[in-house]
């Protein structure tokens, strides 16, 4: 399910940079695009899914939380994707990995000091790649704020699925939740100016919620495992952007390139160990 969603995510991963950097979609209109579109694929999915909800406070609140997530990721990965690159993105996420395997290890899963080494071990590179900033073509200091939040809304939705399962199932939690975030992005955007603006990039980013709605659906059965495993997803990612970075013969600072070494052989070792 991992290289699954790793696969589905990485080809988001690249139509996103392009909305935001190419199109010229500001992040209201990237998250209505996001939202609307996503929420007529999950749909299509609920004859193929599991579904319960109780109709208690708890089940309510999980709405609101996912819903509050997930405007939260789509309106700050469109402000921090207009400097940082989707592999530079990917890199950043791995900081949740601590967050998450404290989280697992609440919820009764064996402390390792390996698994914590292989960890430490992918944040020397996450720190290399975030220093090397291109040489000089990032701005930390304009997008800290949004990519922290960006990193919380990451986190906090692995969080708000695995707690409130017990009270409506994933599909439950995620549907209402993107209805609500497409609703009030609907009195922000036109859609008329959306579609002036650049229909072309408009059609690829609600074709590319195929596999992001695909990859979602395994992602919150890969949360019902493990939140570690939940957070490792966006590395596996990074290792995909890395090589085709090379594919593509992408010029690299040497910083930036040995970082990128360091994540990989960090993940590679937690998988081996875990």
């Amino acid at each position: 399910m991992m290289l699954a969603v790793t696969v589905c995510y990485t080809i988001t991963s690249l139509s996103d940079k392009y909305a935001v950097s190419e199109a010229k979609f500001t992040s209201d209109e990237f998250t209505f695009l996001m939202c609307s579109s996503m929420s007529v694929f999950l749909a299509f999915s609920l004859p193929f899914q599991k579904i319960s909800f109780a109709f208690t406070w708890q089940s309510f609140l999980a709405i609101i939380l996912v819903a509050a997530c997930k405007m939260l990721e789509f309106q700050m990965s469109a402000v921090v994707l207009k400097q940082l690159t989707a592999f530079e993105l990917k890199a950043w996420l791995g900081i949740t990995l601590f967050a998450s395997y404290l989280s697992d290890v609440i919820f009764g899963a064996e402390l390792k000091i390996i698994s914590i080494a292989c960890i430490m071990v992918t944040t020397v590179g996450l720190v290399c790649i975030a220093r090397s900033g291109r040489e000089g073509k990032v701005d930390y200091k304009s997008i800290i704020i949004p990519l922290a939040l960006y990193l919380l809304s990451k986190f906090g939705y692995g969080i708000v699925i695995k707690a409130f399962s017990p009270y409506a199932s994933s599909i439950m939690q995620l549907l209402p939740a993107m209805i609500i975030v497409a609703l009030i992005m609907l009195f922000k955007v036109s859609i008329h100016a959306i579609s002036d603006k650049n229909r072309r990039g408009a059609l690829i980013v609600i074709l590319a919620r195929i596999p992001n709605t695909i990859g979602m659906l395994l992602e919150n059965a890969i949360i019902a495992i493990s939140l570690t495993n939940y957070s490792f997803i966006q590395p596996m990612i990074l290792v995909s952007l890395f090589l085709i970075g090379i594919i593509r013969k992408e010029k690299r600072s040497r910083l930036n390139l040995a970082g990128s070494i360091i994540c990989v052989l960090g993940i590679v070792l937690f998988q081996v160990f875990k």
